[in-house]
């Protein structure tokens, strides 16, 4: 064994403190350490023996995740550093079909010995849970496909950045909004790089290194006469990229509307200074006057309702009743899809699954079972199509295969159903924001995530923004206070009637989806472009009864 492989198994290296709030797990580890891979072959190696060690004990099936992942994250609040975290965790999880029935377990001790006996400890529970099966794990057939490898593409791996360049950014982000009137700001760096290592009893030994990266800031100003003060988020979106994100473009931003929006490259100074701006406006914005509005909703807003009112609810898992953790099942059942009729929204609603998007934060080349990863439609002009699937799940809906959904967010954590992305097509022409604004009578532009509540079935939700502009005769004339749109899920999407274009796309998502029992996180993004949903319900959340 490699020295540097050693110091990975038994943890040596420096460390930082851990971040307040943020879920970090695993040791601390040095920067220097952390840039240093895991030798391919050495996986390997310990993959076959848990291979072996399962199929000695009378596993049908077997597959082993060996995954070491790094969590880096800088913390900065007005002048000062907050925390600086650098975290590594390493080791190996092991899934085997027994008597038909599943059995996982997992170690971090990576000898042979070890990785043997975690083997065996999974074969022995799935034969302990056969003793309760109803019926044998059906797994979609799959092909082995070798020694492969997949890595995010990178211009920079955020990791290798110096943490003073970071630091120095932050700060500067900070004194931006202060000179600007903020009396509080904070902003952080989270950068996550999962380097996971596949291998079945199928044939396939897959290797990934992905890499997410998320910037962003709070900024608060405060009313010293009345004492109220009003928030502004950053309107960055978390990326599947590397530190290429922060580094600006001008050809990578929307321009022309109220605010600034940013594709495939973000300039955080440029939207503090804005952020800041909001706030002075939104302390003079008028209240919402309830009542019916066209909405003509951002992507930086719309991904958070595509998240919640489509995402969630297309979960088979969900669909079945397996899982009601975070929010419920969901009121797509499988008599909607098998009807081939369903109308979920209006005829120029597409939604697409999509595991492969670049720049995406769910972009792999394979999923956690192995299975290699495309896309698929799960609305069809208004129609649902399609759900959510994994192996052990694609014989439910009488698939040949399954649609690469299984994931788990360490090598500790048994893998399940995950949503991909899922995201609006735009629309066939080549709209502008600017375009769905100027035949509004009366309505709202909204930006950002905000507030939002959704029911046991994913049907009914209340969804409010960061920034709510009212639109009157086709024209924005101001900020609206306390803005917040009621609907279900199937009317909403049916008042759907325009879309923005290709040129209008743009990501959002989350960094960390919450799902399962113990809990599991994961990162998705949603895309869309500018889109506008006609005479729905708004709300005045500040309005006392």
């Amino acid at each position: 064994m490699r020295r540097r492989d050693f110091l990975y198994m038994t943890g040596v290296g420096l460390g930082a403190s851990m971040v307040q709030g943020v879920p970090l797990f695993g040791r601390d580890i040095s920067v220097e350490a952390a840039l240093t891979p895991v030798d391919i072959a050495l996986k390997k190696k310990m993959a076959d023996v848990a291979l072996n060690a399962a199929r000695s004990k009378g596993a049908t099936y077997a597959d082993v995740r060996i995954g070491r992942y790094l969590n880096q994250v800088i913390a900065t609040r007005e002048k000062q550093v907050e925390n600086i975290a650098n975290r590594e965790s390493y080791g190996l999880g092991v899934r085997v079909i027994a008597n038909g029935s599943w059995g996982f377990a997992a170690t971090d001790n990576l000898d042979n010995d070890s990785i043997a006996r975690a083997a065996e400890m999974a074969v022995a529970i799935a034969k302990g849970n056969s003793k309760l099966l109803t019926e044998p794990v059906q797994l979609a057939p799959q092909q082995g496909f070798g020694e492969v490898s997949w890595k995010t593409p990178l211009e920079i791996n955020a990791f290798e950045v110096p943490i003073k360049d970071k630091i120095d950014l932050l700060l500067k982000v900070n004194s931006e909004a202060m000179l600007a009137g903020a009396k509080y700001v904070n902003s952080n760096i989270f950068m996550v790089n999962e380097q996971k290592y596949f291998a079945s009893t199928e044939g396939s030994y897959i290797d990934q290194d992905v890499h997410r990266i998320w910037p962003t800031f709070t900024v608060t100003k405060i009313d010293p006469a009345g004492g109220k003060f009003e928030t502004r988020n950053a309107f960055s979106a978390p990326m599947g990229m590397g530190y290429e994100y922060l580094v600006p473009k001008e050809s990578e931003k929307i321009k022309g509307g109220p605010v600034t929006m940013y594709k495939k490259r973000y300039d955080i100074l440029e939207d503090v200074k804005e952020a800041a701006v909001h706030l002075t406006e939104k302390a003079k914005a008028k209240p919402l006057q309830p009542g019916k509005y066209d909405l003509v909703l951002d992507p930086t807003h719309l991904f958070l309702t595509i998240h919640e009112s489509v995402g969630h609810p297309t979960e088979l898992d969900r669909v079945l009743g397996y899982e009601a953790n975070y929010a419920g099942t969901s009121f797509l059942t499988l008599d909607k899809w098998e009807s081939k009729k369903f109308n979920f929204g209006s005829k120029l609603v597409n939604v697409i699954a999509d595991k492969t998007e670049q720049g995406s934060l769910g972009a792999v080349g394979y999923d956690d079972e192995g299975v290699k990863c495309g896309q698929w439609d799960i609305i069809k002009d208004g129609i649902l199509v399609n759900y959510q699937t994994i192996r052990d799940q694609a014989h439910i809906l009488g698939l040949e295969a399954s649609q690469a959904c299984c994931y788990a967010d360490s090598w500790d954590s048994i893998p399940f159903q995950r949503m991909p992305n899922v995201s609006l097509a735009p629309g066939d022409s080549e709209l502008t924001a600017a375009e769905l604004v100027k035949d509004v009578e009366k309505g709202i532009y909204m930006f950002g995530r905000n507030s939002y509540s959704i029911d046991q079935q994913r049907y009914n939700f209340q969804f409010s923004a960061q920034l709510a502009y009212e639109i009157k005769d086709g024209k924005i004339v101001g900020l609206l206070k306390d803005a917040a749109y009621q609907s279900n899920t199937q009317e909403f999407w049916n008042s759907c009637s325009r879309l923005a274009g290709k040129s209008d796309y743009r990501l959002g998502g989350t960094f960390a989806d919450g799902k399962g029992q113990p809990s599991q996180v994961s990162a998705v993004s949603h895309g869309s472009s500018t889109t506008r949903f006609d005479g729905v319900n708004v709300i005045n959340t500040g309005r006392k009864i």
